[in-house]
């Protein structure tokens, strides 16, 4: 690509700041919170995000495929997906953001309304700036700099803006995979929910998830006669110890590519058991959240639980049973030599002069959804990381910056 027409287009995109920032307000004032978060889904946004693409980019196309929900005014949850074409349709880019929000959660936690943007010299703060209204501003003025410069693009364009990231996916990236042919086996994938305050990472792996609830059972009785009871507080703290020992000692491995390298086994949430001192519980529950890396059956992990679950049994008399609150399989990794891989790397190296380091999370993305129907997909962004917390802010600089890197990675396919 002319390197002139590259910098006019960083010229376009820093021209842009402010209606960057506006677009975060129109955005954030729309809250899309799907129905598990006691909202109405995400068509408002939907209708809105439609006419600016239309408006303010000109796409070639901009198409909604609807999810059905009848707990949403309407019936429908709203995904869409826009393209505009280049000379070489036999390959698209992709990126793809979320549309929904999570709660506000306490609003004495937030200095300003969450649900109105406010600005201060170097952010934007609301519910929404940093997860994951950024991963759509950015690719949609990089676009809207491209095609106010006239110029033409190698390879056809897309962006895809889904619902229910926030709880499932089922109506999102799910449903549009399941249900819906849009995504070729050659094309670019870039999922921007996640990512570094330097947008150093791309992240092309990640790590099982296991939620466990363990419910244990003994007999309530008066603290003052601890012998008529069995005390389920006692057993758990003891499980909870002995799954902590046993679990990262068995499944040992590590793999340099995560952060961290090592399996994870922590104890997490713990019910409340009684309500006063002097009695003895007679059932205490409690949950572990586990990141097991790609390779380990979750089945074995599940059957070692289970025998530590027989031994505490037998010792202390309770009885206990667990629930899987969460499990999903890890995803096969895309390869960090994958031709999307590559060419993000570069364009992060040309507007960023760093180096991009490759790696694999603990978390899980949507970029799982892709990977298991066979599509490479990375996921990269620049975030302070504060998503779902109060005061949730993005750097104003990060929107510009990042809005070159998709617009580099754009134009030179």
């Amino acid at each position: 690509m002319n390197s002139d027409n590259l910098v006019g287009i960083y010229g376009k995109i820093d021209s842009y700041r402010e209606d960057m920032i506006d677009l975060q307000r129109e955005l954030v004032a729309i809250p899309a919170l799907g129905p598990d978060n006691d909202g109405e889904g995400e068509m408002e946004k939907a209708l809105f995000l439609q006419k600016w693409m239309q408006d303010q980019v000109g796409f070639d196309s901009v198409e909604r495929y609807d999810s059905p929900d009848d707990r949403v005014p309407g019936g429908k949850r709203p995904n869409i997906a826009a393209r505009i074409k280049g000379r070489d349709s036999n390959r698209t880019i992709w990126v793809m953001a979320h549309m929904d929000v999570v709660p506000a959660g306490d609003r004495n936690q937030w200095d300003t309304d969450p649900f109105k943007l406010a600005v201060t010299e170097d952010k934007i703060i609301g519910r929404g700036v940093e997860d994951n209204h950024h991963g759509i501003v950015t690719p949609l003025f990089a676009l809207k700099a491209i095609r106010e410069l006239g110029l033409n693009l190698p390879v056809d364009v897309g962006i895809a803006a889904v619902s229910d990231e926030e709880t499932s996916s089922r109506h999102g990236i799910e449903y549009l995979l399941e249900n819906h042919d849009i995504f070729g086996r050659d094309d670019y994938i870039i999922v921007p929910d996640s990512g570094d305050p330097d947008g150093r990472t791309i992240e092309v792996a990640e790590k099982s998830i296991m939620w466990l609830e363990f419910t244990v059972k003994g007999k309530s009785c008066h603290a003052s006669e601890p012998g008529k009871g069995i005390n389920a507080h006692r057993a758990a703290s003891y499980l909870v110890t002995r799954l902590d020992n046993r679990l990262p000692e068995k499944y040992s491995q590590r793999d340099e590519l995560f952060d961290p390298p090592e399996n994870t086994f922590e104890p997490t949430k713990r019910n409340e058991n009684v309500r006063n001192v002097n009695t003895i519980p007679g059932e205490d529950i409690f949950c572990f959240d586990m990141r097991i890396l790609p390779g380990i059956s979750l089945d074995e992990v599940k059957k070692t639980v289970g025998e530590t679950c027989s031994e505490i049994e037998d010792e202390f008399g309770v009885s206990i049973s667990t629930r899987t609150a969460q499990i999903d399989e890890a995803a096969p990794a895309t390869s960090p030599d994958a031709p999307v891989v590559k060419a993000l790397a570069a364009s992060i190296r040309d507007v960023r002069g760093i180096e991009p380091e490759i790696i694999g999370i603990g978390g899980g993305t949507v970029a799982a959804f892709f990977r298991r129907h066979g599509y490479d997909a990375v996921v990269w962004s620049s975030i302070a990381d504060v998503c779902h917390q109060p005061n949730e802010y993005q750097f104003i600089d990060n929107m510009t910056s990042d809005a070159k890197v998709f617009a580099n990675l754009f134009i030179n396919g």
